[in-house]
């Protein structure tokens, strides 16, 4: 019976930490492309930080893009070390609501490869 509490409390508390899709603003689809600056391939989410130049009037930008977990990014063709620092890669995705800085991906592009990543 201990064990069986101890595991829901467990559960309940990775759930309450899992970024759902709510926090992202879907109606706001946005493309960029930058430098991948650092990668964590790790549960629940893979993700990377990109450097986008500036452009325009947009000045220079950093993006924090959360991806999918690592066993679906391994599913669909990018598995740990396939992102690498210094890489050049196009996500689509939507910003989070509150945290400026922050988007998550729904598609990346990769040494010319699209993959899907929901």
């Amino acid at each position: 019976m201990r064990k069986t509490w101890f595991a829901t409390v467990l559960l309940l508390g990775l759930a309450l930490a899992h970024h759902g899709w709510s926090s992202y603003d879907a109606s706001r689809e946005f493309q960029t492309t930058g430098i991948i600056t650092e990668v964590t391939f790790e549960f629940p989410h893979v993700t990377i930080w990109i450097e986008v130049p500036p452009t325009g009037l947009m000045m220079q930008r950093k993006w924090y893009v959360v991806l999918a977990p690592p066993s679906r990014m391994e599913a669909r063709g990018l598995p740990s070390g396939s992102l690498k620092v210094g890489a050049r890669v196009t996500v689509v995705g939507y910003p989070h609501r509150t945290e400026r800085e922050e988007m998550r991906a729904e598609r990346i592009i990769v040494d010319g490869k699209t993959v899907e990543l929901r």
